[in-house]
């Protein structure tokens, strides 16, 4: 008579990771692109103004410069600094 005991993790493939994040952490210096414009854009001053959408385009790569609260982020592009939701933006993968 032979024994069998179940293992919880023998359904897992060993070559994938059981939990792939979609969102990478990000870090202040982190390279990010622009993948969906806000309908306006607030510049990260310390005397914020509401500016157009098209000081920046789809595409677009800045630099993160720090968290704000609610899920904001200051961004530096090369028109300027500004602060975008963490859905308006994705990280620029690093090509190694």
């Amino acid at each position: 008579m032979s024994e069998t005991t179940s293992n919880p993790n023998s359904n897992l493939n060993p070559n994938s990771s059981p939990n792939p994040n979609p969102n990478p952490i990000l870090g202040i210096g982190q390279r990010v692109r622009i993948v969906t414009l806000p309908p306006y854009v607030k510049t990260a001053d310390s005397m914020p103004m509401l500016r157009p959408p098209n000081v920046i385009t789809i595409g677009e790569e800045g630099v993160v410069l720090a968290r704000q609260p609610g899920n904001t982020w200051s961004i530096r592009f090369a028109k300027g600094a500004y602060l975008l939701d963490r859905d308006c933006f994705e990280v620029v993968e690093n090509a190694s």
